[in-house]
């Protein structure tokens, strides 16, 4: 099972392992009270991608391509999540405010495919 969750809301024991895919720390959250098991970083959007997309809702769909190919090309740190996930619940955790539209979304919809 694979969960996404905002780095902003309490870790809950049904969390499993909890891993940050964001490429910058969230603004305002200590590591201690994040109880996190990973920061993935280079799993994240590169920072161009990431300043393109502004989470702007119109961008959404050539976002998804793009970090679909992103990802592609850098299969290492998706296959770390499939194997995650494959021992147990995992909580992918990220900071956007959008929870609809945010790279997190792709990940979870990319390893529920590819699982």
């Amino acid at each position: 099972m694979i969960r996404l969750k905002r780095a902003y809301a309490a870790p809950a024991k049904e969390d499993g392992a909890r891993i940050l895919v964001e490429r910058l720390w969230p603004r305002g959250v200590s590591k201690g009270r994040a109880k996190l098991d990973l920061w993935l970083r280079e799993i994240a959007p590169s920072a161009g991608l990431r300043t393109w997309f502004g989470h702007d809702p119109a961008k959404w769909p050539e976002f998804r391509r793009r970090y679909r190919a992103e990802l592609r090309a850098n299969p290492g740190p998706v296959r770390l999540l499939r194997e995650r996930a494959a021992r147990g619940p995992l909580t992918l955790v990220f900071a956007a405010r959008d929870e609809e539209r945010n790279s997190a979304v792709v990940l979870k919809d990319l390893l529920g495919k590819e699982a």
